[in-house]
Order: structure tokens, then sequence, then C-alpha cells
């Protein structure tokens, strides 16, 4: 192994990855194993899971799966104890998992928001707060939050999705101003849309689809793998001086 792909290695570490059973969740968890990790993986398919189970031990990786109920905090964590139970604990955390319930403020119903705050935003702290302690004994550790462009920028229709990535944003800057001194390093990403199976659902129409493009100097959207590969600089020791970072990959929609 070279000097730069040792670089970027995960040998020998293990990482929890929330929402791993779909989408973004799935290609890090992928991407990770490729690069060394072994892999504890929350999601609500079970079949899913196993599926991603059976391709990541292929690659010589262990695996484990949790189905813990992330707007639940004991189930959430109870998710952090089994992860460290599984691995022996756990250097890299990816706040992966997400929910997005849209819709005008005046009609928007007050337990979707209670729901969307619990999962995007409370679930990534409990988590932290679980693992963190194991990180800093060890004075190495990653936190990663999949962030989202809409907790920097205005979205129409998505007052609380917005208000839970702006907090999990405000959250990465407040762990990284406590750990750094500990060699941890909290970092979030903030994608466009993804074209994930609810990505493509979502944003497939021309009338939703062509504006938000027409706005995006690249002018496409992003493909998990792209998400998955920040994710890998982010956990590995490349990354080791970017610390409280909020990592847009949205196109340069956020730079005109």
């Amino acid at each position: 192994m070279t000097a730069w792909q040792q670089r970027f290695a995960l040998e020998g570490r293990r990482a929890l990855i929330t929402g791993a059973s779909s989408g973004i969740g799935t290609a890090i968890a992928e991407v990770f194993a490729d690069a060394g990790a072994d892999i504890v993986a929350q999601g609500r398919s079970q079949e899913r899971l196993a599926r991603l189970g059976d391709s990541l031990r292929a690659r010589g990786r262990r695996f484990s799966a949790v189905t813990g109920n992330l707007a639940s905090a004991e189930e959430t964590a109870a998710i952090a104890d089994q992860a460290q139970q599984a691995m022996g604990g756990i250097d890299i955390l990816v706040n992966s998992a997400g929910i997005a319930i849209t819709g005008p403020t005046v009609e928007y119903d007050l337990s979707d928001w209670s729901q969307t705050m619990a999962v995007n935003l409370t679930a990534p702290f409990i988590l932290s707060r679980a693992l963190l302690p194991g990180m800093i004994a060890r004075r190495s550790g990653k936190i990663i939050n999949i962030s989202s462009q809409t907790g920097v920028i205005a979205l129409k229709d998505h007052a609380a999705y917005a208000a839970s990535k702006g907090g999990l944003n405000a959250l990465t800057k407040s762990l990284m101003a406590e750990v750094a001194e500990h060699n941890v390093q909290v970092n979030a990403i903030c994608p466009t849309v993804v074209l994930t199976e609810m990505g493509k659902q979502l944003w497939s129409a021309p009338e939703r689809k062509d504006p938000f493009l027409a706005r995006t100097p690249a002018g496409r959207f992003g493909e998990p793998v792209e998400i998955a590969d920040m994710a890998l600089y982010l956990a590995s020791p490349a990354s080791d001086l970017v610390n409280g970072a909020i990592m847009m990959i949205e196109g340069g929609y956020s730079s005109i």
C-alpha cells in the first residue's frame, strides 16, 4: 500500500452508520468496507441490512446490523450500546439517517415537526454523546453528520427539515469545539438532492426539478457514491486537520 493509500485507508477502524439500509447510508457502508472498515449498520429494513451484510462480509469485513427506531431516545441509546458491544468500540460515527416531511408551515402538523427533530437532530446528539467517551479515551475518533444544503440555504416548504439540518450543522461545530483537543474530528456534509430511490421519486417531476437545476451551476443532482467518497475522506487520516467543517456538495448552488 502506498503512502497516499494509507492516508485514505480505514483498516482496523469500526464504524457505526445510521440509515445504512438504503441510499446514501448504503453507499457509505460499501465505500468504508472497501477501505477496510468493519461496519455496524442501522436501518429500518432487515432484509436490506441482511443483503448489505452478505456483501460486506464477502469483502472480508466484520458486520453487525441493528434496527432500532431513531425517533425514540431510548432505542437510539440502545443502538449505541449494541454497536459498541458488537465491535468492542466505535471509531467512526456517521449520522446518515434522516427524514423529510415537507409542507407549508401554516399547515404543518406539530407531530411531524417533533419526529423530524427526533430523527434528524436529537438522534445524532444521543449517539455522539454515547460514543464520544470512547473516542476521547482513545484520543482518536471521527463523527460525520450527513446534513443538507437546506441547512444553509432556503427551500420552500422545508421549514422543519431545514431547521433540523441547520441545527445539525450547529451541533457539528459545537461538538468540534468540545472534542478537538482530544484528537476527535466532527464534520458535516451538506449535499444537494441525491438520486437515491427517494430522491428520484421526490424530484423527478420537471416542474420541480427544472427550476432547481437551473439555479445549480453544475446543472445536475448528486449520486450516492459522491457523498460516500466525501465521507471516506472525512473518516480517514487524510482529514485529521479538518474539523468543524460544513462541506457543501451541491454543484455550486450556494455560491451564486
